[in-house]
């Protein structure tokens, strides 16, 4: 038997090849939208994707099942409470998917959401009747569990699936044994929990040891803790999945239309229309010029989440990236299915030099020199853009706390002062900030270099 993790850190996010050598037959579990890498491995040792399960329709990413199904003709599999409009079989408790030695029996373990399911992985040449892992998508995370606040949009209580998720754990994953391998969803960095940790594989013991969640407590109290302490999930978890029950466009089709080029002239002509330029490029290259009224969401850092988080989901976007990097910041754009995109900026941010009344600036600050600039009184306000939580690590004396995910909403709390120095946690998500900023007219932005982690190592030196 084969058991492969595919981790993506962009989104946090994990997917699974499951196959029995003899038979070369093989599985997927919730494939990430760009299939190629798991198509190649499977080419590669000579096996045959026959099947494609979803644990969940997943919010945070589009799943690549359809994409699956195209290329090999696999079957999706999905939880028995699920309904899509893609031809599918459903699979609950009791059900089990056999090639060769592999077995793969079904969990309903709602929680999450109502369709959700744990996968138990038998292989049936070492031991037929004891589990080797379980896949718990997002019910079971290392360190906690699945949000179950997700579904309010839809007329679900947090109150009542957490109330399933404490079913699905205590009667369901928790009698398996304790040595069995856990393979979750997902990891830390995604919004999908409130705790996970960056471990990507522990043990069904291991977490019944150290998970919260897990630890003695009423079901009153279980859904308390579960349902107390969640961030703001982003906007585009909605849409996603919406998507994940559709039967949409593929990827190829969507990436073929979008890796369009564009002059200068014309990226202008339709942004002036109402499409929205994101600058994909690193905030020190952005800072230096740029588009006015464009968004900086550099690719090096969690760039698909925080397009779903600031980005319009109905207006469409045009790149500007640097020369060589337009596919994949459009690619990236594809596994949250923001398909909107239509063109890229051809020749990248060095166009823009010739322009300068069509651009922009603004300052990047070391700590030092914000430290200088606090002391002579010519400091600008202080925005801190980092979610609640990390608050909890202090903050800059005197700044005023929007996090980035709410600043368009709140952007009014703003007007107060004509300019702001934004800073976050490491300077990624205050360049997003910054641009924003600029785009509702404020007359000066600047942004901290290396964020609050920067400026707790200079006042300590200091």
């Amino acid at each position: 038997m084969i058991l492969e993790q595919y981790y993506l850190g962009c989104l946090a996010q994990a997917s699974y090849l499951i196959a029995d050598e003899d038979t070369g037959t093989a599985a997927l579990v919730d494939p990430r939208r760009d299939v190629d890498e798991y198509l190649g491995a499977a080419e590669r040792r000579g096996l045959r994707i026959e099947h494609v399960i979803l644990t969940h329709f997943h919010a945070d990413f589009v799943s690549g099942h359809l994409e699956v199904r195209e290329r090999t003709g696999a079957t999706i599999y999905l939880g028995r409470a699920g309904s899509a409009d893609y031809p599918h079989e459903s699979v609950g408790d009791g059900d089990h998917i056999e090639f060769g030695t592999v077995r793969l029996g079904i969990l309903e373990t709602p929680g999450h959401t109502p369709e959700s399911i744990s996968i138990v992985v038998y292989d049936k040449a070492e031991d037929a009747d004891k589990p080797k892992a379980v896949l718990t998508g997002d019910t079971l995370f290392i360190g906690d569990v699945g949000r179950p606040d997700l579904m309010a949009s839809i007329g679900m209580t947090a109150e009542d699936l957490a109330s399933r998720m404490y079913d699905s754990l205590h009667k369901k994953l928790m009698k398996l044994p304790d040595e069995t391998l856990l393979y979750p969803g997902h990891g830390a960095g995604s919004a999908c929990g409130k705790n996970l940790s960056s471990d990507t594989v522990s043990t069904i013991g291991a977490q019944r040891a150290t998970n919260y969640a897990l630890q003695p407590m009423t079901r009153d109290d279980f859904v308390a803790a579960v349902t107390t302490g969640q961030s703001t999930p982003p906007g585009y978890f909605g849409h996603d999945a919406r998507l994940n029950r559709s039967a949409r466009s593929t990827l190829d089709e969507t990436m073929s239309r979008a890796m369009t080029p564009l002059s200068f002239e014309e990226v202008v002509r339709r942004q002036n229309a109402g499409a929205q330029v994101l600058d994909t490029r690193d905030p020190d290259r952005f800072a230096e010029c740029f588009l006015t009224d464009s968004t900086n969401i550099g690719l090096g850092g969690r760039y698909a989440g925080w397009a779903g988080t600031v980005l319009d989901q109905d207006r469409p976007i045009l790149i500007v990236a640097e020369p060589g990097r337009e596919e994949e910041a459009i690619l990236r754009l594809g596994r949250i299915g923001y398909d909107h995109v239509d063109g890229y900026l051809y020749g990248g941010a060095g166009t823009l030099r010739d322009r300068p009344e069509l651009t922009k600036s603004f300052a990047r600050l070391e700590s030092y020199q914000l430290r200088n600039a606090i002391d002579a009184g010519t400091a600008l306000p202080l925005l801190d853009v980092r979610n609640p939580g990390e608050l909890e690590c202090g903050a800059i004396a005197g700044s005023r706390n929007i996090p980035l995910g709410q600043l368009r909403e709140r952007i009014d709390e703003l007007r107060d002062q004509s300019g702001w120095m934004v800073y976050c946690a490491g300077g990624y998500r205050s360049s997003i900030a910054a641009s924003i900023l600029q785009q509702h007219g404020f007359a000066e932005v600047q942004d901290l270099i290396g964020g609050f982690t920067g400026w707790q190592s200079t006042q300590r030196v200091s």
